[in-house]
């Protein structure tokens, strides 16, 4: 008997200490509801702190506070959760914004609070070296425009020609009016490396990595021939005047058309000459060079030099 009893005792004592618990923390439940609260209202990154809100829904605080709300914005939490001390609510405004991008402008609607997370959600993949106005982390505004540059560096080479040398080979076996190719000359190439960029397949910059030569030049080899042969030599008087600009001559004796060799005595140079018009007629004159083949032999300084003029004959 003195069990059960004491079994009874220890069961009203826990009910009465149970439903003091509940009525505590119902009355305390109460009294926040009715506190005034301190929430911060999150817009698009921007804090905007609300000190002394009474007790409600997250809809209430944010159609008061904030203007210009949509029904397309997003709110975190949802509109219809309760307000609670200290709470922060999110604000991410719908916003209509232009993208230019691989040719083409297009509007594209978006609550996403940068840019590269506006553009990522447009499905616009971007590579590290795109450059993208305003910059990938910058905030988001409903007059926003961004422009993405497709930037590409690609390493290119280009080819140009080195110049090949000719040598002259004489050969007194072959007439001087002969002249034979014995190793025909080829250009050398030479390969220059650039890293080039291009924005939105446009060269923009080009710079020089290297060069180098990928294929040397081949020397020509020409063989002149130098044999000369000739008739009966004249001595005599030799002037100069400017007619054709060439290896020519004037001559009363030998034929029009017809070569021979004019020799200055004081050096040994000699030319060979074309006879391709008449004279001198001055006295002791046997012929009258051309400037170019008077230079040849003498100073035109020197105005009348003795020479030597033989006719040749091959």
């Amino acid at each position: 008997m003195a069990r059960r009893t004491y079994f009874i005792a220890v069961l009203l004592v826990g009910g009465a200490i149970s439903a003091v618990f509940l009525l505590f923390h119902e009355k305390k439940r109460i009294y926040d509801a009715s506190r005034p609260k301190n929430v911060t209202i999150v817009i698009d990154g921007f804090p905007l702190p609300i000190e002394q809100v009474d007790e409600g829904v997250v809809g209430d605080i944010v159609d008061a506070a904030v203007r210009d709300i949509s029904p397309d914005d997003t709110v975190i939490p949802t509109r219809e959760t309760s307000l609670s001390s200290g709470m922060t609510v999110t604000i991410f405004r719908r916003k209509t914004i232009h993208v230019t991008s691989d040719g083409t402008t297009r509007d594209i609607s978006t609550d996403m609070r940068i840019v590269g997370e506006a553009l990522a959600e447009a499905n616009i993949s971007l590579r590290d070296e795109d450059l993208v106005f305003p910059a990938r982390e910058s905030l988001l505004s409903r007059t926003t425009k961004i422009a993405v540059t497709r930037v590409e560096i690609r390493e290119e080479s280009s080819e140009k020609k080195i110049a090949f040398e000719t040598k002259t080979k004489e050969d007194d076996t072959l007439s001087w009016r002969k002249k034979t190719t014995e190793q025909k000359g080829e250009y050398g190439v030479r390969t220059y490396r650039y890293r080039v960029s291009y924005h939105d397949g446009k060269e923009v910059a080009r710079k020089l990595l290297g060069s180098e030569v990928t294929k040397e030049p081949v020397t020509e080899i020409v063989v002149q021939g130098t044999y000369v042969k000739t008739g009966k030599a004249v001595r005599g008087m030799g002037t100069w005047y400017s007619y054709t600009g060439k290896r020519a001559a004037a001559s009363l004796s030998l034929p029009l058309g017809s070569y021979a060799r004019v020799t200055n005595p004081a050096n040994g140079k000699s030319v060979i000459v074309v006879i391709n018009d008449r004279g001198p007629y001055g006295k002791g004159r046997i012929i009258d060079l051309d400037k170019v083949a008077f230079e040849e032999i003498a100073s035109l300084g020197a105005g009348v030099i003795d020479v030597k003029v033989e006719p040749v004959l091959n």
